[in-house]
């Protein structure tokens, strides 16, 4: 959108800067939103790429998950020999 500067009619009346559609605008956006209304009408139908009547799929995993070979966690162990005092 071009935009238009202050200026002062010919008559006197000061005309504030404002922006204005440029020459065809308006006619090329309708056209966009109509097209851009018609790409959202025909992606949200109903309509499924895959075979009719196939199954969905089944999850194969089984709960809870173990990992037979991997060792065990060490238990944790202190980092510090020494009794840790705390202030009263």
């Amino acid at each position: 959108m071009p935009w238009v500067r202050p200026y002062v009619r010919s008559d006197g009346t000061p005309v504030r800067g404002h922006s204005r559609w440029a020459p065809g605008a308006k006619r090329e956006t309708m056209i966009f939103g109509v097209v851009a209304l018609a790409v959202v009408g025909l992606g949200n139908s109903n309509v499924s790429a895959g075979a009719e009547g196939a199954p969905p799929p089944h999850s194969t995993v089984q709960y809870p998950i173990q990992f037979d070979s991997a060792p065990a966690a060490p238990e944790p162990r202190p980092t510090v020999s020494y009794p840790i005092r705390w202030e009263r």
